[in-house]
């Protein structure tokens, strides 16, 4: 028999937040984390706005010579895996440590790092890049330095599958608990991007806003006049929970994760399928897993990247799963205040979702002035957050490749 899975704990670490209840409190009241960006020059670039984490300086967090150690992107996992344990009240001397798991995600990883050490080869040669490049830089660090950090000995890994990697490294998460091979697991993801070559090529792939004179207004989820999603940074971690034990400590229950849903369009390697049949069949098979009917789900997180063919397929998805039942359920972006977390956006989100579920209020997807009819005519929460009963809820995460990621979220009730 599967055991149940709850969250015990929860840290983010944003341009909209950095911890749960700012970031929370920031997106109810629709505060938007994006700027031009301030971390380089992008003088010379088309786009110049980014939702960009300001006045970090890494010395605040970590000492010197461990933070030149660390990419920023496993500086912002450190941080917010921090905040989650602390969250989580965890006693983790009086645990067992080899079955605490570590499954985190990055869509790309270390990109400054990579970066930086490039510049190093071209003018100085190879034997100046830095002994420390690869370890810097892999995908896979953020968990291997959190398992480190905290003596964490269970199942260690990271998963990578673009914009939809957090999605799968919490949902993957959730069946090693299920199946009992770890009896609690930190995971989330992290992502920090933010440079002039990532931002260059996402540019020119014609994927990201050019509304320089007016970053707080870019991201325009399911707007017709939305012209491309806004990278994002930053991190969010969760701690889930096998429920006996949880129960047994006298946890704190944020929530019940009860379903999840993978799968594949085989459609492009950066468009969604146009008729969101793979959303359709993540969400569906999410709701078969949590042993519910469509008709019980009463919100959902969209994937929203404010990009034509991601929000139109994305809404076809959800009224092919849900039919006449889609105009009454909550519909959000999380999106159009942070921007895009790539890697990160689905534990970000997540935790959004499960502050919605705990709290019955769902918060707004902003700058949704004039929606794109008449395709995106569902009840997107424009502009105000929505007080309502939420019981089940859906987080989407869909990544390049088509690879399409629901966890199913229920109130707990015990």
């Amino acid at each position: 028999m599967k055991r149940r899975v709850v969250v015990t704990g929860m840290g983010v670490f944003t341009q909209t937040g950095k911890n749960v209840e700012e970031f929370y409190d920031n997106l109810l009241n629709g505060v938007s984390g994006i700027s031009r960006i301030e971390r380089f020059d992008p003088s010379e670039l088309s786009v110049q706005i980014a939702g960009e984490i300001k006045n970090y300086e890494a010395e605040s967090y970590f000492e010197r010579n461990e933070a030149k150690r660390l990419d920023r992107f496993t500086q912002y996992a450190l941080i917010a895996a921090e905040s989650a344990i602390k969250d989580s009240l965890l006693d983790l001397d009086t645990i067992n440590r080899d079955k605490f798991a570590v499954i985190t995600a990055s869509g790309i990883g270390g990109m400054e790092t990579w970066q930086s050490n490039h510049k190093i080869l071209l003018e100085k040669g190879p034997r100046r890049v830095s002994p420390l490049f690869i370890p810097m830089m892999i995908s896979d660090i953020a968990a291997g330095r959190i398992s480190m950090k905290w003596n964490l000995k269970g199942p260690n890994f990271s998963v990578t599958s673009a914009c939809a990697s957090s999605g799968h490294a919490i949902g993957t998460a959730f069946r090693t608990i299920q199946y009992g091979d770890a009896d609690y697991a930190i995971c989330g993801g992290a992502e920090a991007v933010i440079t002039d070559l990532a931002i260059a090529g996402f540019t020119n792939m014609k994927a990201l806003s050019s509304r320089n004179d007016d970053p707080v207004h870019a991201s325009r989820p399911f707007d017709k006049d939305r012209d491309g999603f806004v990278m994002g940074e930053g991190s969010g971690m969760l701690i889930l929970e096998d429920y006996e034990h949880a129960v047994k400590r006298g946890a704190r229950i944020y929530a019940e994760l009860a379903g999840i849903g993978f799968s594949g369009d085989a459609k492009d390697i950066v468009a969604p399928d146009p008729e969101g049949d793979g959303a359709k069949r993540a969400m569906l098979a999410a709701v078969a897993d949590a042993g519910i009917k469509p008709e019980d789900i009463d919100h959902i997180n969209t994937h929203g990247t404010a990009t034509p063919t991601g929000d139109y397929a994305e809404t076809f998805g959800i009224k092919k799963a849900f039919g006449e039942h889609s105009y009454k359920i909550a519909i959000n972006s999380t999106k159009s205040m942070t921007g895009h977390l790539l890697g990160a956006a689905g534990a970000v989100e997540l935790i959004g979702t499960i502050k919605a579920v705990q709290t019955d209020t769902v918060h707004p997807t902003v700058n949704l002035d004039n929606p794109d009819l008449p395709v995106c005519d569902l009840d997107y929460t424009p502009h105000k957050f929505a007080k309502r009963t939420v019981r089940y809820a859906i987080s989407n995460t869909f990544g390049f490749g088509g690879h399409n990621a629901s966890i199913l979220v229920k109130k707990f009730e015990g």
